[in-house]
């Protein structure tokens, strides 16, 4: 059977903003995610989908927790290129946010967010060039009423780009 590929198909699922989080002892890092899911409610789990070359998949990796900051439509691309579309391991992406420290050690950032969530890898599944780090929950907390921001927004209004990390990167032309 041929295949049959309309990349504009799997541009209609619909995708979150969010800031997923991680560290090593002192090390620190975070960066901009679309994919971020809830898996379970009993347990609560959660799920995120990190790129093999990201930084912070290596801390995740190293450290088995995580955390999410949900994005509003507050954020601007200014704030939201501070973790995208450059690497952790070069520079301090969280020196100019405001962020806390979580129960896991993970940082929390709570500019531009809704609601912070914290995780403990609980499993995890190659997926290709990223990896699907599934989470229980272990503490989340509201910051602010707001707007969630989708995907469709950071495209359509902020003129956002996927970069070539990316699950959803499409390569020009096709």
């Amino acid at each position: 059977m041929p295949e049959t590929l309309d990349v504009n198909a799997v541009r209609a699922l619909s995708y979150g903003m969010y800031i997923v989080t991680s560290h090593d002892g002192d090390k620190l890092n975070g960066q901009i995610a679309n994919t971020v899911f809830q898996t379970t409610a009993e347990p609560q789990q959660i799920a995120v989908c990190i790129n093999h070359l990201n930084y912070t998949h290596e801390l995740i990796a190293r450290s088995g927790v995580f955390g999410v900051s949900v994005l509003d439509t507050s954020a601007d691309m200014e704030f939201i290129g501070r973790f995208g579309f450059r690497t952790g391991r070069k520079e301090d992406k969280l020196s100019q946010v405001k962020y806390k420290i979580g129960a896991t050690g993970v940082p929390l950032v709570l500019d531009h967010a809704l609601a912070v969530i914290e995780a403990k890898v609980v499993g995890q599944m190659d997926v290709g060039s990223h990896t699907l780090f599934m989470g229980r929950i272990v503490s989340s907390e509201t910051i602010q009423t707001g707007q969630p921001m989708t995907y469709d927004y950071y495209h359509k209004e902020l003129r956002g780009r996927a970069p070539k990390t990316a699950p959803t990167y499409v390569a020009p032309g096709r």
